[in-house]
């Protein structure tokens, strides 16, 4: 698989090569944002052991968090595909929406007409400054890759992503696919 150029609603997948990054070792990211001045997105691969009711206590479910990125993880940031019922939604791409009024949100997932499958909530998002992810995929830190998942990547397994991903690219990938978290303990 060739790497594309990034655009929003691109995937980022790191390349094997990023071992001891805590962050992104491991990582699939959504761009939900590239321009001129820099880029943004969020993990979809690693989930906290938080829920969103301990965050929220005004949320009655318990739907998942993850860790979105390493910048501002004290905020909280979800993406959806719902955008008929949660105003001032930001399209990414393919049916994938950024933001939106919180306070619809709470009553909507309250009451059931938001499910965790139509939400992913994430603490922290990943920021690139201007040109920031360019050296970094020069560096062949990242592969780029067209969401072939559309609005359904919002549901899409978690703790496998990344390998399915790597099976995906093929190659020498497939190796890395099957290789520890942590060289050092093979």
């Amino acid at each position: 698989m060739v790497s594309l150029t990034p655009k929003k609603g691109h995937l980022l997948i790191a390349e094997p090569s990023i071992i001891g990054d805590v962050a992104f070792n491991r990582s699939v990211v959504l761009l939900a944002e590239h321009n001129q001045e820099g880029s943004i997105g969020f993990i979809l691969n690693k989930p906290l052991e938080f829920r969103l009711n301990e965050l929220v206590p005004d949320i009655k479910k318990s739907f998942k968090v993850f860790n979105g990125g390493p910048v501002e993880q004290d905020n909280l940031y979800f993406i959806h595909k719902v955008p008929e019922l949660i105003e001032n939604s930001i399209e990414i791409s393919n049916g994938i929406y950024w933001g939106g009024d919180f306070e619809t949100i709470i009553d909507l997932i309250n009451n059931g007409a938001i499910r965790e499958e139509d939400i992913k909530f994430f603490l922290g998002y990943s920021g690139w400054e201007n040109m920031q992810l360019e050296r970094e995929l020069g560096s062949n830190s990242w592969v780029v890759s067209e969401n072939d998942y559309k609005s359904s990547i919002i549901k899409k397994s978690t703790l496998h992503f990344w390998k399915e991903k790597m099976l995906e690219l093929g190659g020498d990938y497939i190796i890395w696919s099957n290789a520890p978290e942590n060289p050092s303990l093979n």
